[in-house]
């Protein structure tokens, strides 16, 4: 079973690695009153990065609030966005909406990021078809 924990290691600490995927994500997933950003991290678990400035929501009450939600949805999710470093950017309003719709919303971002993954291309050779036959 997938370990569903946010330790230290699922998480984005330095500015280095807030810089890398601010510099370069391969998904961009815009949502409700925030931005998603990911790019590969070419590790086997995903990790997390926060940015909730004073200016989008005022109240640090419900700036935890929302970094509360946002570890848990992802948590939760984690096994979906394995080898991505993942920011998430909110933008003014987000700390108005209600936990459920925003619980609702974070599954289908998850769910977005998820699909809009670059998957490696399949050749021929590597389905088991010889050149040959194809």
């Amino acid at each position: 079973m997938v370990s569903q924990d946010f330790s230290r290691e699922k998480r984005l600490l330095t500015p280095r690695h807030f810089k890398a995927v601010f510099d370069s994500p391969t998904g961009k997933v815009p949502g409700k009153n925030l931005l998603i950003l990911a790019r590969e991290n070419g590790l086997d678990h995903p990790r997390l990065g926060l940015v909730i400035g004073k200016k989008s929501v005022k109240l640090a009450v419900q700036r935890n609030r929302l970094k509360r939600l946002m570890r848990d949805s992802f948590r939760l999710n984690q096994q979906l966005l394995a080898g991505l470093d993942i920011v998430i950017v909110a933008r003014k309003g987000l700390g108005e909406i209600e936990n459920p719709e925003l619980h609702q919303h974070f599954g289908k971002l998850w769910k977005r990021l998820a699909r809009s993954r670059p998957t490696p291309a399949v050749t021929a050779n590597s389905a088991g078809v010889d050149s040959q036959d194809a």
